[in-house]
């Protein structure tokens, strides 16, 4: 049976999908790596195709490689991710991986919108922003039903919009963005060293913690105001909300509806509709596939 394998690779594990051209899901494993070795990631990897293909019984017809950073123009590589997975900055996954034909190579965020447009929650639509809330917020987004990437590949990257001129500036030298106002890279600070994770500041929230809710739901307003010039700048169909903080749910969903209802432009009417990712952690993985065969 012909398919393809999809590889995600993440901060601290690496998770793979053999998935059919027509979206059938033949396998799905995730692998953890050891982050104190120098390019464990890149060896799991290896490992983890190898597996996939003597479990099938025939080699891949299609790899896809997801990851952080910027892919290079070329699509061979990761070209630019500063301070993180060491050694994954051009390292051309084709010859890694000895590979007969190309494994294209995607962001991390670009690839969990085409999985989720492949076959998850924004599947059908033409014009359609993901953000990923975890530990910083990323981003991407289809245009007409392309995805967009830039001149150099910097499209979507919503988690670095500007929602306070003064505020600190975060790792890509934005003042006061989306990550930091609702990533879990500065939930410590925003807690003033409360909280840990804002999985722990949710569930003081549900609790009754008058302290935590006032944080969470500033946290919530603050991603419905990106939301609300997001959707004024693309004018998307739908707004797909993933990443690990999208598990909260309605303590999520509800409050920021309500925090969007009454800023959110809508002409005639229309509003753009706010839904959660379907494929969870990976969405990437699905993405990286789905890329390869259309490759």
């Amino acid at each position: 049976m012909r398919y393809a394998v999809g590889i995600d690779l993440g901060g601290s594990s690496v998770k793979a999908v053999a998935v059919t051209p027509s979206g059938e899901t033949l396998s799905k494993e995730q692998v953890d790596f050891a982050t104190d070795e120098k390019m464990d990631w890149a060896e799991k990897i290896r490992l983890q195709i190898q597996a996939v293909q003597r479990e099938r019984g025939s080699a891949a017809s299609r790899i896809g490689l997801s990851a952080p950073g910027l892919a290079a123009p070329n699509r061979e590589s990761i070209a630019y991710l500063p301070g993180r997975l060491h050694g994954l900055e051009g390292l051309n996954w084709t010859k890694h991986l000895d590979s007969s034909r190309p494994v294209p190579v995607l962001n991390d965020a670009h690839a969990a919108l085409l999985g989720e447009a492949w076959l998850g929650a924004a599947k059908g639509f033409q014009d359609v922003v993901m953000l990923t809330l975890g530990t910083g917020v990323g981003g991407a987004a289809l245009v007409n039903g392309k995805l967009l990437r830039g001149h150099i590949g910097r499209g979507g990257h919503f988690g670095h919009a500007s929602l306070d001129p003064d505020g600190p500036r975060d790792i890509c030298g934005t003042p006061g963005s989306l990550e930091a106002a609702m990533g879990n890279c500065t939930i410590r600070e925003r807690s003033r060293d409360r909280f840990e994770t804002t999985h722990d500041l949710i569930k003081a929230h549900l609790a009754g913690d008058l302290e935590a809710t006032f944080i969470w739901l500033k946290s919530v307003k603050a991603l419905a105001c990106a939301i609300c010039s997001f959707i004024n700048i693309t004018d998307p169909e739908a707004v797909i909300i993933g990443g690990g903080i999208a598990r909260a749910g309605e303590a999520l969903f509800a409050p920021l509806q309500r925090f969007l209802d009454p800023i959110e432009w809508r002409p005639g009417g229309h509003r753009a509709r706010i839904l959660p990712a379907q494929l969870g952690e990976f969405a990437g993985a699905f993405g990286a596939a789905f890329h390869a065969l259309e490759s």
